[in-house]
């Protein structure tokens, strides 16, 4: 069996860490820079970071585009933080010059668990993970409205915080640096 090539959008955020992840779990991680790193990718992922700004440096490195063909097309993507404000079909606070790519119907709210200084770790149940998941916010986006075809897989205090519709899996916070590969590895099973 060949090891999947997950795409990890290295941009901005936390890029690294992902990557090590999945090659860490036997995948061939790719840092995605360009449309010709995008075409090569089974899977993508879109890191935390500051969402307006990855959204400039897509619009700007020509990857806007491709990226929302591949994921339009069925492309598996796992969003964290940011990335998951990136695939929301709505950003309710969000600058008129923002995109989002609308594969997971949520609404979301950026930055709506505080500053830098706000940031937390939490334990949450997350649907078939089986023992609690030690979730990492960082001025982290709230989810404020879902949409019909939207599965909740975890909540927290402030509502859903971990999302899936179809191939699209959006979290609100970072499970990159939580020492903890459940997610990835699922997201793996998943391709």
């Amino acid at each position: 069996m060949v090891a999947p090539t997950v795409g990890v959008l290295a941009l901005q955020g936390a890029f690294a860490a992902h990557a090590a992840i999945f090659e860490r779990l036997g995948a061939r991680a790719v840092e995605v820079r360009t449309p010709g790193e995008l075409a090569a990718a089974d899977a993508l992922v879109i890191p935390g970071g500051e969402s307006t700004t990855i959204s400039m440096l897509l619009e700007r490195s020509g990857l806007l585009e491709p990226v929302r063909d591949r994921l339009r097309g069925g492309l598996p993507v796992l969003g964290t933080c940011a990335g998951m404000i990136l695939l929301a079909s709505e950003v309710l606070d969000g600058r008129p010059d923002q995109h989002c790519f609308g594969v997971v119907d949520i609404g979301v709210r950026r930055n709506a668990y505080g500053t830098q200084v706000d940031s937390f770790e939490a334990s949450i149940a997350v649907e078939g993970l089986g023992a609690p998941f030690p979730a990492v916010f960082i001025r982290a986006p709230a989810v404020e409205q879902v949409g019909p075809g939207v599965e909740v897989l975890a909540v927290a205090d402030a509502g859903p915080v971990l999302c899936r519709s179809g191939a699209a899996t959006a979290a609100a916070f970072h499970p990159e640096l939580s020492g903890d590969d459940r997610l990835h590895a699922r997201f793996l099973s998943e391709l």
